[in-house]
């Protein structure tokens, strides 16, 4: 068993095998090394960002995207009934290629792609608007995460509650049902609302947009970029209307609408799952530091779209550690720190699925432990 690994057990009866035991908590205590200490654990040519091989990977992606939809133009030819099997496939397999499209765009707001902030922020900008995201915006606003992750305070996205805190509805929603109903409306609506509305995100003083240039989540010297962002979007939603015009509205939910959603709702599990796991710890101000905050994240195996999502997935606290790292170089950093890591490194191989209604069932809310002198350190609890 790896550091942070699962481990299953023999039944003495049954000699089989039962179910996978759950990770140990993730140590709370200021680590036994620095992050100097990691970066020298790690080559130094995995910090070093190709231009040629960065625009590999957006070529790469864009033409499989290009040729599934070339495909679709093929689908009246299928016989009764397979066209209607042709579609989901199709739905499926372009939105896992359009969110590694959305990774590498996410990998420009970091300067992560390429030496050359303009060349990023161009790229960025492009990529980003085509999938309806705010480049600028988002920029800003995750930045904001990855400096200030597991702080219950001041912390961006996904930041969980007390159990004071958790709205009245909650305990009618802690079934099976309604368990259900939060991960479909989760999924399918978490990204847009929390891009237009904040939900899920750090409490602001007054009413928090990624669209609203004078919002209170982006600084004074960020807004003229706001603005920049609000305009790739006003263009991508021009030339979708144009589209419209010529080829219908229905094509266009088919070819483009229905793949974003699935980029959506692949976004929304890909960060919940990041940073929500009963193993995770989160923290106030009298406990948090960059580093242990950095350190409360997990790794997951997403089994063959690990590869199609950029290694975003399996490789999550090499990126909140050293976030201009290019992709191509995460897993050979990944595997270099594991030893100076130690228990500090977290990695969940339950299936996607499976760890989903885990968490959801699990992870309601945060308390700090009874009984002990670590009062600003919290954990997930189930309980009401």
């Amino acid at each position: 068993m790896g550091a942070g690994g699962q481990i299953s057990v023999p039944d003495s009866k049954s000699k089989k095998l039962k179910e996978p035991l759950p990770l140990s908590r993730v140590p709370h205590l200021k680590p036994p090394f620095t992050l100097s200490q990691i970066k020298k654990s790690i080559p130094s040519h995995c910090f070093e960002r190709s231009l040629l091989c960065s625009f590999s990977y957006v070529v790469y992606d864009l033409s499989l995207a290009f040729l599934f939809y070339i495909v679709t133009t093929y689908f009246y030819l299928l016989p009764y009934p397979l066209s209607y099997f042709a579609w989901p496939i199709y739905w499926v397999v372009q939105g896992c290629i359009l969110t590694g499209v959305w990774v590498i765009a996410h990998e420009c707001g970091h300067h992560a792609f390429s030496d050359y902030q303009w060349v990023d922020d161009l790229v960025g900008l492009s990529l980003h608007s085509a999938l309806l995201v705010p480049y600028f915006s988002w920029k800003y606003s995750h930045r904001r995460h990855h400096s200030n992750t597991g702080s219950l305070e001041r912390d961006e996205v996904f930041v969980p509650k007390t159990k004071a805190k958790v709205s009245w509805y909650s305990k009618y929603l802690n079934n099976p049902p309604g368990r259900a109903l939060t991960l479909v409306v989760t999924t399918i609506l978490g990204w847009p609302l929390y891009l237009a509305f904040n939900v899920s995100g750090r409490p602001y003083d007054r009413f928090a947009c990624h669209y609203d240039p004078c919002g209170p989540i982006f600084s004074g010297r960020e807004r003229l970029q706001i603005y920049v962002a609000d305009a790739g979007i006003f263009a991508a939603i021009y030339v979708l209307y144009r589209i419209a015009t010529v080829k219908g509205l229905a094509w266009l939910v088919c070819v483009y609408g229905v793949p974003l959603l699935i980029v959506n709702g692949f976004l929304v599990t890909i960060t919940y799952l990041q940073h929500t796991h009963p193993a995770l710890p989160h923290y106030d101000s009298s406990e948090w530091d960059w580093l242990r905050g950095a350190l409360a994240t997990m790794d997951r195996d997403y089994g063959v779209l690990n590869k199609v999502f950029h290694h975003i997935t399996d490789t999550h606290i090499a990126h909140h550690l050293f976030s201009t790292m290019p992709h191509y170089h995460a897993m050979e950093a990944t595997k270099a720190m594991k030893p100076i890591l130690g228990k500090y490194y977290q990695f969940d191989s339950t299936p996607v699925y499976k760890a989903l209604w885990r968490e959801a069932k699990e992870c309601l809310y945060v308390q700090p432990d009874e009984g002990t002198f670590h009062k600003g350190v919290y954990w997930y609890r189930n309980k009401f």
